[in-house]
């Protein structure tokens, strides 16, 4: 026992730390699903989408969804091709976006209209492709915190 003493006589006490702030929140990427799409449609793996990958990867991804080759679909087709390319059936755009006459139909040129708006939204530097950098969105996550809550 004397010797137990003694040693805690001897070992230093722990270093006290400053205690945790708030700091600095972690960021988050964030891609948009029809950015998704356009990553998806780089055809060649170069991790760059050109305008003519997009273009065909488009039309890919229209014709998988109008099966019958009738020449446009309708919004629960439309909401079939978004959870397919996009991730979900009410991921942007919305067929009310997409379909550009108002007919209730969406055509291969009302979607090519769209993904060309947005590509050209996306392309920063205006190349004519579109990086995975200009596909990403930083986002700071302000008063989240990772883990669980605290109790207060």
């Amino acid at each position: 026992m004397l010797f137990a003493l003694l040693l805690q006589a001897v070992t230093p006490p722990p270093p006290v730390l400053p205690p945790a702030g708030p700091g600095q929140p972690p960021a988050t990427f964030v891609v948009e699903p029809v950015g998704m799409a356009l990553a998806g449609f780089d055809a060649d793996g170069d991790g760059r989408t050109t305008r003519a990958e997009m273009e065909a990867g488009v039309r890919r991804s229209y014709a998988a969804i109008d099966a019958g080759n009738s020449g446009s679909i309708g919004y629960i087709a439309f909401a079939d091709w978004a959870e397919r390319w996009l991730g979900d059936r009410n991921a942007l755009p919305s067929p009310f976006e997409v379909d550009g006459d108002g007919d209730n139909r969406i055509t291969p040129a009302e979607l090519q209209a769209a993904f060309r708006k947005v590509f050209a939204r996306l392309d920063a530097d205006k190349d004519g492709s579109l990086s995975r950098k200009e596909l990403l969105t930083i986002r700071a996550m302000a008063g989240r915190t990772m883990g669980p809550p605290r109790k207060r």
